[in-house]
């Protein structure tokens, strides 16, 4: 399939629904085979299995990301499967909102267990991967618009996104002389499985007012994302398109934070 990810290969974790699985699709649209990551065997499958309907390449795979053995064993079977990784997407997370006099320890961890550490896991072995193969390669993060301003309902999950950026910048910098290129884009409100769950949570708490409508009224474009928003930017920052870019953060927020 010709395109501008023709003969490469691309893992996304947390593949199997939302913007993970938006990336996926328009991935394999561009030639790519795709290697899709997540929990949800059943969601993630299906997922693959559209691909491959269209005539792309997809394998799908049950990964936790916390998990250094389940992250090494995708390198290895997309190896196996397609021969070489080009390009790693750092994608799955997770929020569970609490006020924040209210926040636990436990809470706290577990978000930045999925949401930081997975991230530094799958960029280490990603590039590992990459300098088995002499170099060269693409990490691409998902960050988040909480990552540049904290909000009091998940101030875990900010504080996680912060991570992911600090992260972001501090691979580009040791990778950069390997010719790996690590990058991110960070989004705001998207139309997602995740929001529905976070909006429910949020109205749980009688936090109606930072809930998904109330935020989307923030945003100048005058609506909410939907996950094929994202992929355009994903795309340019897992091709050759995007060679001389490193360490960076992508809003794709439609005005709703400017720094």
């Amino acid at each position: 399939m010709a395109g501008r990810m023709a003969s490469r290969t691309a893992v996304v974790t947390g593949a199997g629904s939302g913007i993970g699985a938006a990336i996926a699709r328009g991935l394999a649209a561009e030639g790519a085979n795709v290697v899709l990551a997540d929990l949800n065997d059943q969601a993630v499958q299906a997922v693959a299995d559209g691909i491959t309907a269209d005539g792309g390449a997809a394998l799908a795979m049950h990964v936790d990301v916390t998990s250094r053995a389940q992250v090494q064993a995708a390198v290895a079977a997309t190896v196996e499967r397609f021969g070489r990784l080009d390009v790693w997407f750092n994608n799955a997370g997770m929020n569970a909102p609490m006020p924040f006099l209210e926040i636990t320890e436990e809470n706290f961890e577990r978000i930045m267990r999925i949401n930081a550490i997975g991230v530094l896991i799958g960029i280490q072995e990603a590039a590992k991967r990459f300098l088995e193969q002499g170099g060269g390669g693409k990490i691409v993060n998902t960050a988040s618009i909480a990552g540049r301003t904290g909000f009091p309902s998940f101030a875990p999950y900010s504080a996680s996104k912060a991570a992911v950026i600090s992260l972001t910048q501090a691979a580009a910098r040791d990778l950069a002389q390997h010719g790996i290129t690590v990058n991110g884009f960070a989004p705001g409100v998207v139309a997602t499985p995740l929001w529905k769950q976070l909006d429910a949570d949020l109205a749980a708490m009688g936090a109606a007012d930072s809930g998904f409508d109330s935020m989307a009224a923030d945003i100048l474009l005058g609506r909410p994302a939907q996950p094929e928003d994202i992929v355009p930017t994903a795309l340019f920052l897992a091709c050759s398109d995007s060679d001389y870019i490193t360490g960076q953060i992508v809003a794709i927020e439609g005005g709703m934070i400017l720094v």
